[in-house]
């Protein structure tokens, strides 16, 4: 069964570039057809979905996140990661990493890291 845990700091200050890991066990990045995405859930509000890599590499993000977030993956540790940019408050929120089947619906999640935004 494959699991996911998320890393990285939990306090950013405004301007600065939010850094994020998720570290994959039980199963391979790798994997045909899984994309693997990252999602966030600022408080009081719903789902968002931020951006995902796929197999081969390539990445798809929101529109509206686009020119701010990068994905990028490391095989040989089995991880991928999350950077997003130029971060203001309203980027406060829980982060969570997942795979996601087909970019169709998300199976597996990891537990979620609490991203704060403040100076």
């Amino acid at each position: 069964q494959v699991q996911l845990q998320e890393s990285g700091p939990g306090l950013v200050k405004p301007s600065q570039t939010l850094s994020l890991t998720c570290t994959v066990s039980g199963g391979s990045i790798t994997t045909n057809y899984y994309y693997w995405s990252w999602i966030r859930q600022p408080p009081g509000k719903g789902l968002e979905w931020m951006g995902a890599i796929a197999l081969s590499g390539s990445t798809y993000y929101s529109p509206s996140l686009k020119s701010r977030t990068s994905i990028s993956r490391d095989t040989s540790k089995n991880q991928f990661t999350l950077q997003l940019t130029s971060v203001t408050p309203e980027d406060t929120a829980v982060y969570y990493c997942a795979r996601h089947y087909l970019l169709r619906y998300v199976d597996s999640w990891g537990q979620g890291t609490q991203v704060t935004v403040s100076s």
